[in-house]
């Protein structure tokens, strides 16, 4: 098995090398790490090759900046990059949380929808396109697992551009019923879920302990001050909606307008996004591990799928995860053709996802208003066409929220003048 990681000095590279190597049926693997720095591609690379020999295993590993000399014989392709500079601090992520602030915009993530996740999806689509081509071209029968953001965005480009299988992957519904399951002060392994929605905005419609409906539980856990401080923007929409969602609190506040002036809230999870400035710069020095430090090369497998499925596919062991994937028949809530995260099974014929029941409409109806926006800005991105864009801008809910027409059309064009040059693709 080879499984090509492109974008390998980002956070997953690392860390998803370890976990394919965790799994005694990937053993022999051939792990093959892609990165345009070759400052960091040389850090993970000597990271994994000591993970490797420290195990004594017989996988391998292959490295290089040319992802074209890497592609061929793969069994699976990993997309994690960032274009224009680091995902989360620096240039031009905090000019896509800095500018729209100006105007009222106050974004604290800024990877998903509003303008800081429009902007990003305009500068890294055609790289994705080209992406696709390329392993279109010389793996065809590949599976691809994306990871990068804004997720429904990109898996959408991602889908148009090839005909390769492929799933969008995200931590969201892991770490969403984990900490479900800690609200009411049950084991993990004795809850069970149902989730299914888009990206970042999934809905928990099933959540039990061993077997009883648990919601009751998680509404009563959530009036106690202690543990709704902990998620009050996602237990303000249990309370309101009936059912509570993946992400965080932290990102939940720019997908809808409610809390826009609830100032001390997003200065609380806004300035959680600024302090990752420190926290990222630091991991690029060393990558967060120490080849020479044994502790830091345990084969401890993380809650991603990626190596889930990877085994799943190789051995025909079934595995289940929830993944995003091209709505095809698949939820008949939103509209053919657009990105939805559902739960899928994994076995040896590859990627099987999951026809779902239809969602609560008030669930289903806050889904569509960031639906309109992936389907604009994906419009943009494969027609070439800057007012697309614009008018995603214009359906957001944050940003419609703030701002008049005209106001929105001085953002954008502030934002497209600072990222121009990584904008070249566009028709304008």
């Amino acid at each position: 098995m080879k499984a090509l990681i492109i974008g390998a000095g980002s956070a997953f590279g690392s860390r998803l090398s370890i976990d394919i190597l965790s799994r005694e049926p990937l053993k022999d693997s051939t792990i093959a790490l892609c990165d345009i720095s070759e400052e960091r591609l040389e850090r993970v690379s000597s990271f994994v090759r000591s993970a490797i020999e420290h195990h004594k295993l017989p996988a391998r590993v292959a490295a290089g900046t040319d992802r074209r000399a890497l592609l061929p014989d793969c069994d699976f392709v990993i997309i994690s990059v960032s274009i224009g500079g680091p995902a989360y601090y620096d240039w031009p992520f905090e000019s896509e949380i800095d500018i729209p602030a100006k105007y009222g915009v106050r974004q604290t993530v800024g990877d998903t929808v509003g303008p800081g996740g429009i902007f990003r999806a305009l500068r890294t689509g055609p790289v994705m396109m080209e992406i696709a081509r390329d392993i279109q071209e010389l793996c065809p029968n590949a599976i691809v697992l994306n990871y990068t953001n804004p997720m429904a965005m990109l898996t959408w480009i991602l889908s148009a551009s090839m005909d390769n299988r492929i799933a969008g992957l995200c931590h969201g519904v892991q770490g969403t019923s984990q900490r479900m399951a800690a609200y009411i002060g049950a084991p993990y392994e004795e809850v069970g879920y149902w989730c299914t929605g888009i990206n970042h905005m999934a809905w928990f419609t099933e959540f039990t302990h061993n077997g009883e409906d648990a919601y009751p539980r998680l509404r009563q856990a959530m009036n106690d001050k202690a543990t709704y401080d902990k998620d009050p923007t996602r237990f303000d929409l249990l309370a309101n909606f009936g059912y509570f969602c993946t992400e965080s609190s932290r990102h939940a506040l720019e997908y809808v307008p409610y809390f826009r002036y609830d100032l001390p809230r997003i200065e609380r999870f806004a300035a959680l996004t600024k302090g990752v400035k420190g926290r990222r710069q630091a991991w690029y020095e060393d990558m967060g591990v120490k080849a020479e430090d044994a502790e830091s090369i345990k084969l401890v497998r993380s809650h991603e799928y990626a190596s889930g499925i990877i085994e799943a596919v190789r051995t025909g062991v079934p595995f289940r995860f929830n993944g995003n994937v091209i709505n095809d028949g698949l939820m008949d809530d939103f509209q053919p053709g657009c990105c939805v995260e559902v739960p899928c099974m994994t076995d040896g014929q590859g990627i099987h996802p999951c026809r779902v029941e239809r969602l609560p409409a008030q669930c289903a109806a806050l889904c569509r208003t960031n639906i309109n926006v992936q389907e604009l800005t994906v419009k943009a991105v494969l027609e070439r066409d800057p007012e697309a864009a614009f008018h995603a801008l214009l359906l957001d809910p944050i940003t419609a929220a703030a701002l008049p027409f005209g106001k929105a059309r001085e953002l954008f064009e502030e934002m497209w003048a600072a990222e121009k040059h990584l904008l070249d693709w566009y028709k304008k």
